[in-house]
C-alpha cells in the first residue's frame, strides 16, 4: 500500500513519558538534541488527549506548546473512558488517526491497585475503538484505508522467557501481573475490532523504553536520582532478571513507520536487541552517574541493597524484531552506551523538572500554560 496521508492525529497519553517524546519527535523536537532522529516530516495537526494522572507532565511539551499551540498542536484534558468527551473530540478535530499510548504502566502499582489498570487499559481502549469505529463509519462492508487506529502495547503480555528464545509476533500471550493482563486484554479487544468490524488497525509490542521525561518511579531515573541523593539502590531478588532496552526515540521512529506504512491487521514487535541483567544495568548506571555527577563510586556501590523479589516477577524478556526490520526497513540508531549517557546527563541537567515532580507543582503547570482549543 502507499504511504498513509495523515492530517489530524489523536495521541492519547501525550503528556506521559513515551507519548510526549513522540509528540516532540513529530514536531521536530528532541530532548537531547539528536538530529538523526528528526525524520518524521509530519505537517498535520496533533491533538493530545491526556487526563493528567500523576505520571502525565505537561512540562514535557513546553517547547511544543509555545511554538505550535492553536496551529498544529492542541491539548484536551480528558479521560479516555469518557465516551461523550471522546465523541466530542473526534468531531471537533475530524480525527483520521489514533495513536493510543495512554495506559497505566507501573507493574508495582498494578499489584497494589489493579482497578485503575483495568479501567484505563481495558475500558479506555474499548471506548476509543468504539468511538473511532462509529465516527469513521467502519464496517466489514465499508472498509477504509484512509484512517487508522494504532494500539501501543508491551512485550510483557507474552509472559516470561527462559534463558534462550525470543518473543515473536505469534508468541502465545501469558501475562503474569495485573498490568500485563490488562494490556493483553486491550490487545485482544483491538484485534477483535479488526476481525469483527474491519477496523483499520495496527498494533506494536515494545520492550523496555528509557530516555528523557521518564517518571522517576521507573528503574533508570529512580536509580540515577537515588545516587545523587545518597539513597539506597534497591534491587529485586538477586538482580538477575533480564530486560531488553530501547531508547525512546528509536521506539517512536518505529511507531511512526508502522503508522505510515504498516499493514492493517498486523502487529509488530519493537525491540532494542539489547539484553541486560538488572544488576549489570545498575553497575553501568553507577559507573556513568558517578563519573558525570562527580560521586565517590565506592560509596555509591555500597548503597546497593537487595530486597524481596516482586510477586510474579518475569525472569527474562527478549524481542525478535525481524518483522519490522524486514517489512518496514526500521533499525534502531542509538547504541545503549550512548543512550544511557545521554539519559543520565539529561536527568542531572534537569533538576527543576525533577523538583517540580517531587513537590507536585508540575500538576498545576496546566492551569498556567495550557488552553484547550
Amino acid at each position: 500500500m502507499s504511504e498513509r496521508k495523515l492530517k489530524n492525529i489523536l495521541i492519547t497519553g501525550g503528556c506521559g513519558f513515551i507519548g510526549s517524546n513522540f509528540i516532540n519527535y513529530l514536531l521536530g523536537k528532541s530532548a537531547t538534541g539528536q538530529k538523526e532522529f528528526m525524520d518524521s516530516a509530519f505537517t498535520g495537526r496533533i491533538i493530545n488527549v491526556d487526563s493528567l494522572t500523576y505520571a502525565g507532565n505537561p512540562e514535557n511539551l513546553e517547547e511544543v506548546q509555545k511554538e505550535f499551540a492553536g496551529s498544529r498542536y492542541f491539548f484536551e484534558k480528558a479521560d479516555i473512558t469518557d465516551r461523550a468527551k471522546m465523541e466530542e473530540i473526534f468531531c471537533k478535530y475530524d480525527i483520521d488517526t489514533v495513536i493510543h499510548f495512554a495506559a497505566e504502566s507501573h507493574v508495582d502499582r498494578s499489584i497494589l491497585g489493579p482497578e485503575a489498570f483495568i479501567k484505563t487499559n481495558v475500558m479506555g481502549t474499548y471506548v476509543l475503538l468504539d468511538v473511532a469505529r462509529k465516527y469513521w463509519g467502519i464496517s466489514l462492508e465499508n472498509r477504509r484505508e484512509d484512517v487508522l487506529f494504532h494500539h501501543i502495547s508491551t512485550d510483557e503480555v507474552y509472559g516470561s522467557l527462559g534463558p534462550t528464545g525470543f518473543f515473536k509476533e505469534d508468541t502465545p500471550y501469558d501475562p503474569r501481573s495485573p498490568y500485563s493482563a490488562s494490556k493483553a486484554a486491550s490487545d485482544h479487544i483491538a484485534f477483535a475490532y479488526y476481525h469483527t468490524y474491519g477496523m483499520p488497525l495496527t498494533l506494536s509490542n515494545c520492550t523496555n523504553n528509557y530516555g528523557p521525561y521518564q517518571f522517576p518511579e521507573k528503574l533508570i531515573p529512580l536509580m540515577v536520582l537515588n545516587m545523587t541523593e545518597g539513597k539506597k539502590l534497591p534491587v529485586y531478588g538477586k538482580g538477575e532478571n533480564i530486560r531488553d532496552w530501547i531508547y525512546v526515540e528509536d521506539h517512536n521512529r518505529a511507531v511512526w513507520q508502522i503508522v505510515k506504512n504498516g499493514k492493517a491487521g498486523q502487529k509488530y514487535n519493537i525491540g532494542g536487541e539489547n539484553e541486560w541483567q538488572n544488576i549489570r544495568l545498575l553497575e553501568k548506571l553507577i559507573e556513568i552517574t558517578s563519573r558525570e555527577a562527580n560521586l565517590d563510586i565506592s560509596k555509591v556501590k555500597a548503597t546497593v541493597t537487595y530486597v524481596k523479589d516482586r510477586p510474579g516477577h518475569d525472569a527474562r524478556y527478549a524481542i525478535d524484531c525481524s518483522k519490522i526490520k524486514k517489512d518496514l526497513s526500521w533499525e534502531r540508531k542509538m547504541t545503549f552506551e550512548q543512550g544511557l549517557e545521554l539519559t543520565v546527563k539529561w536527568y542531572l541537567n534537569h533538576k527543576d523538572w525533577i523538583n517540580n515532580i517531587k513537590n507536585g507543582s508540575y500538576l498545576t503547570w496546566l492551569e498556567k500554560n495550557y488552553r484547550s482549543r
